[in-house]
C-alpha cells in the first residue's frame, strides 16, 4: 500500500488542480490571433497614416483617453478621443519612419467575448479593451499613457 501513496496524492493534486483551474473560455488561438490583428492593425496603421487599417482596428464607438496634469496647476483632466476623431488624425498625419516606431503587444487576458492588451509603443503605452463585436474583435477603449522623455543634458 505504501508504493501506492505518493501515485494516489499525485493523482489527488492533478485532479484538483483540473477542477479549480477556471476554464478559458474564449482563449483560442483564432481568437488570440484575431485579437492581436486588431492591436497591430491600430499600433501600424497609426505608425503608417493608413486610416483603412485603423478604422478596421477600432470599434465606432471607441473611446481613448488619457489622464493630464497641468504642469503649472497641477490640476488633471482627462483627454478624449473618439473614433471618428482617431481616424481622421490617422489619415493626415505622416508616417513614423522605421526606426522610430516601437510596436510591442501583449495580450493580458481574454473571457469570453472581452479581452485586455497592452501595447508598447515608442513614446507611449496603450491598454486597450477588446470586444468581439458581430463576429469581430474590435478596441472599444483605450486608456494611454506617456513615457517619461528623457531630458536633455546640460
Amino acid at each position: 500500500m505504501s508504493n501506492r501513496r505518493p501515485f494516489l496524492l499525485a493523482s489527488m493534486i492533478l485532479l484538483s488542480g483540473l477542477l479549480l483551474t477556471p476554464t478559458a473560455v474564449a482563449q483560442t488561438q483564432a481568437d488570440s490571433a484575431a485579437v492581436r490583428q486588431a492591436a497591430r492593425d491600430y499600433i501600424e496603421g497609426y505608425y503608417t497614416a493608413d486610416a483603412e487599417r485603423m478604422e478596421r482596428a477600432v470599434h465606432p464607438a471607441l473611446k481613448k483617453r488619457m489622464v493630464y496634469t497641468h504642469p503649472k496647476t497641477g490640476a488633471d483632466s482627462l483627454n478624449r478621443q473618439d473614433a471618428r476623431a482617431l481616424i481622421t488624425g490617422t489619415r493626415q498625419r505622416s508616417p513614423t519612419p522605421d526606426d522610430q516606431r516601437r510596436a510591442e503587444v501583449r495580450i493580458l487576458d481574454i473571457y469570453k467575448d472581452a479581452a485586455s492588451v497592452r501595447i508598447d509603443a515608442q513614446r507611449w503605452v496603450d491598454y486597450l479593451q477588446v470586444a468581439k463585436w458581430q463576429g469581430e474583435w474590435k478596441i472599444v477603449n483605450v486608456l494611454w499613457e506617456l513615457r517619461q522623455q528623457p531630458t536633455a543634458s546640460r
